[in-house]
């Protein structure tokens, strides 16, 4: 993977509803214990996520990486999930969004969207491509993905995974719809 470490990258971020603050590694019990539900990884690639030993890989991952946020439910300050920036390519003005969870309690409201907004409108401002890979299997993220303007480009064979499939939003295509 090609991190880097662009300042815009890890922008704290928030709206009326929700924040995306910079991961820290202090973060690790809070988002364990948002991350440690079976049901939250059951469509993902890495379904056994939920897991302390599997679930330290993704977070020093994310860590790594510099470009990771939590997602917070601003209202109580409960952590809720994570996301993060990752592939950034300057020479081809592209980066991706994703290794993304809610906590079940957050799936099928505005969380996702306005949390993947807030991030493509400031990649936007650096990029001209955002892609997202999501596993094959994990239909309810392909939905969500398609939901934001993403269209569906081509498949990749992540080595170590499942066959995933490639969406991407143009900036000139985006449209900032919060809702």
């Amino acid at each position: 993977m090609n991190y880097s470490p662009a300042a815009w990258q890890n922008e704290y971020l928030a709206d009326e509803i929700v924040e995306l603050k910079p991961l820290e590694e202090s973060d690790f019990d809070e988002l364990f214990l948002a991350a440690s539900d079976p049901l939250i990884w059951e469509q993902h690639p890495a379904s056994d996520r939920y897991l302390k030993e599997v679930f330290t890989k993704y977070f020093n991952e994310a860590i790594t990486g510099k470009a990771a946020y939590l997602i917070i439910e601003k209202a109580s300050g409960r952590v809720i999930g994570c996301t993060r920036y990752y592939d950034y390519h300057p020479e081809n003005s592209d980066i991706s969004i994703g290794f993304t969870f809610l906590s079940r309690h957050y799936w099928g409201g505005s969380y996702n969207r306005r949390s993947k907004k807030m991030m493509l409108n400031n990649a936007f401002k650096f990029v001209d491509l955002v892609y997202f890979h999501i596993g094959a299997q994990n239909i309810r993220s392909q939905i969500a993905t398609e939901r934001l303007g993403a269209v569906k480009v081509g498949e990749r064979l992540p080595e170590g995974e499942g066959l995933h499939f490639e969406y991407v939003i143009q900036k000139h295509n985006w449209v900032n719809k919060i809702g």
